[in-house]
């Protein structure tokens, strides 16, 4: 596959009418050649002086905050909000805006520190941790971030070959299969050789998923995934983000709004609300739960099921 190279507009057009046979099988084999490809050449990624939480087989869950509070000034974000995600886990952080949902994916990678409490990110207490520290955690922990947070310059597959090349220790046949089996695992090969601006949102999300796998994370945090995206997109991302789950046994958090996208894909829930913890446990059992402002998310997302 040239990644470098214009490919044709209307072939990169027709690549956009992305449909749910890519997400359930076509082309199967470029796709388990990319997953088998990232399985291979995933390496553990050395300890170097951290604080993991227990050095024995059951190291505890893979996240995990700790009676975490954070203002900024007098407005506070989150307050004594606990949670743990397990390794392999999906957890979903829902809410309304402003309650916190992305200030706590930011705690998770070190970004923001908490005014009082503890993070735990891969088995690790990193509350304290200096930026090398923080460096090598988020070597594991990686993100996708609502606008994509892709290189503008550089093709849909030069941005996905980019972290492979960082490895330095992979041959350049072996870059291109990987990066062939990963953007056909996301519905995008035809816009292998399109730049970033000549994407839909949808396509956008769709590449910096790719992306962050080719990174070889143990953990993914999604950022709002399906918001400004239409239905068949939104429906299409929720497909891959639950096959990902299973295929790579990823750990996810996922902020969202999208009552339908928790759904198919939380095994746990955490529902902040008023920067408090209002909820945290199964989707099932959130809809059984009889908090007013939960059981008006649960409502809103019928009518809007039936419309």
């Amino acid at each position: 596959m040239a990644i470098s190279p214009a490919g044709s507009r209307l072939q990169s057009l027709r690549g956009q009418q992305t449909s749910r046979a890519v997400y359930d099988g076509q082309n199967r084999m470029a796709n388990e050649a990319g997953i088998g490809g990232l399985a291979e050449m995933r390496e553990p990624i050395p300890e170097s002086g951290g604080a993991p939480i227990d050095a024995s087989g059951d190291k505890g869950p893979y996240i995990q905050f700790q009676d975490v509070s954070k203002a900024f000034g007098e407005k506070h974000v989150l307050s004594h909000v606990s949670f743990e995600v397990n390794t392999g886990e999906t957890v979903c952080i829902l809410g309304r805006s402003g309650v916190g949902k992305s200030v706590a994916l930011q705690h998770i990678l070190g970004f923001l520190k908490p005014d009082s409490g503890r993070v735990i990110v891969a088995y690790e207490d990193i509350t304290d941790y200096p930026e090398k520290e923080l460096e090598r955690i988020r070597k594991k922990v990686t993100m996708v971030f609502q606008n994509g947070a892709l290189f503008d310059s550089l093709s849909v597959g030069e941005n996905v070959a980019f972290p492979l090349r960082e490895r330095g220790d992979l041959s350049e046949e072996q870059i291109l299969q990987i990066v062939s089996g990963l953007l056909n695992m996301v519905g995008v090969k035809e816009m292998a050789d399109q730049l970033p601006a000549e994407l839909s949102t949808g396509m956008k999300r769709s590449v910096a998923i790719a992306r962050a796998l080719a990174s070889q994370p143990e953990c993914v945090l999604y950022d709002e995934p399906t918001t400004m995206v239409d239905p068949l997109m939104g429906q299409l991302l929720g497909d891959l983000m639950k096959r990902l789950k299973f295929q790579l046994h990823l750990t996810s958090v996922v902020v969202t709004h999208d009552m339908r996208l928790a759904k198919k894909l939380a095994d746990r829930v955490v529902f902040l609300h008023e920067s408090k913890v209002l909820f945290f446990g199964t989707y099932a059992a959130m809809e059984q739960c009889d908090e007013p402002i939960v059981q008006e998310f649960l409502k809103l997302d019928e009518l809007d099921l039936g419309a």
